[in-house]
């Protein structure tokens, strides 16, 4: 039986519209230049660099000189914190994140700890919610940055950005929002949301591998010390010769996005609310998250009668996580699920599913036909 992907969080599958665009940008025989040449081949490859940023700042509704390119959103995230940390590290040394977050933010703030940085970590509620109130009251006079993810990975529970946000800009402290997640999945008006700074990866939204972006906001001016010496390319915050082939396929997979996302959410609402139908029927099935205040393309599944020691065999001829691909290799339980309360034993027998564009009813039947047959075995021995 082929594998059936579940596993959209981690990755998703190039969608074939961004696979040709990045064809017919490396069949064009003057965009092969360096974008910073002021020559023909230079200037070509610039333009279609620009098509790309303007379609990603098109579907979060800014300028796209807001748009700063990176290789992923993990250098987003790290040119975010270090540098705004950087900044202001003779006037200000405390940061606000929350247990929940990436790896990519929460290894960069230990790391700013060892630089003599104080961190709060707040611990969300039951359900993964960080409440705004939580954030208020964490913060001090030093407090320089806020860090809070708007969709988690794991759980797809979905953050107040927009009130952390208007705390964080009435009391004039920097507001980073990691929306790997949720670029795509929900409707982003930065010309609205009081948000500083945001990172974005293209692999996530249909896109290629080694692209991502991070939003710098201007009004009010965002200060950031660079994380690469080099040349003056992306403002002189990141310096690098750009991918011009990638830019060009993140822009349009943001191009498609702001065509076809609001039916492609319906869609996968639909598939949600179908497999939230066959899990119900599923023996010692427990749901891990509030399907009220998460995103329909996570289910966060705890299953009593299977344990991870026999994870390959119950789960086998579907691609799953257990946790954040990112951290997949630790062997760890989900240190998501432990900071909502979940104790160990459950968090080892908890898995993430996630769908996506290419999820079909089809896969979701099968994949609960096999899961039941499977329990029921369990069960039955």
């Amino acid at each position: 039986m082929e594998t059936i992907f579940l596993d959209y969080a981690a990755t998703t599958p190039m969608d074939p519209r961004v696979q040709e665009k990045m064809i017919q940008c490396l069949s064009d025989k003057r965009a092969f230049g360096n974008a910073s040449s002021p020559h023909i081949f230079g200037q070509r490859a610039l333009e279609w660099i620009e098509e790309g940023r303007a379609a990603i700042a098109k579907l979060i509704h800014t300028v796209p000189r807001n748009i700063i390119f990176t290789s992923s959103a993990t250098e987003a995230n790290n040119l975010a914190l270090k540098g705004v940390s950087e900044v202001y590290q003779g006037q200000k040394k405390h940061i606000i994140t929350a247990e929940t977050e990436h790896p990519s933010v929460l290894e960069v703030c230990r790391y700013l700890e060892q630089k003599g940085f104080s961190l709060t970590y707040l611990k969300p509620e039951a359900n993964g919610i960080i409440q705004p109130e939580a954030v208020e009251a964490a913060i001090n006079p030093e407090t320089i940055l806020v860090s809070v993810m708007q969709v988690n990975n794991e759980t797809g529970v979905v953050q107040d950005i927009e009130r952390i946000g208007a705390i964080t800009r009435q009391k004039g402290i920097y507001f980073h929002v990691d929306a790997v997640q949720s670029l795509g999945k929900l409707s982003l008006d930065l010309q609205k949301l009081p948000v500083d700074l945001m990172s974005f990866s293209a692999h996530k939204i249909y896109g290629p591998k080694g692209i991502g972006a991070l939003y710098v906001n201007d009004t009010p001016r965002v200060r950031l010390s660079a994380q690469l010496q080099g040349g003056a390319q992306e403002r002189k915050w990141r310096a690098g010769t750009l991918a011009t082939h990638q830019i060009a396929g993140f822009g349009e997979a943001c191009r498609i996005l702001t065509l076809e996302m609001a039916d492609e959410t319906k869609r996968i609402t639909a598939l949600s609310q179908h497999f939230s139908e066959g899990i119900k029927a599923l023996p010692g099935v427990h749901l891990n998250m509030d399907r009220a205040i998460s995103l329909p393309h996570f289910f966060n599944l705890r299953f009593l009668n299977i344990h991870e020691q026999t994870w390959e065999e119950a789960f086998s001829g579907l691609a799953l996580s257990a946790a954040s691909a990112c951290n997949a290799m630790t062997l760890q339980p989900s240190f998501v699920l432990r900071a909502m309360g979940y104790t160990e034993e459950e968090a080892r027998r908890s898995v993430r599913f996630s769908f996506g564009r290419f999820t079909t009813e089809e896969e979701l039947d099968k994949t609960l036909f096999l899961l039941k047959k499977r329990l029921m075995g369990e069960s039955n021995e």
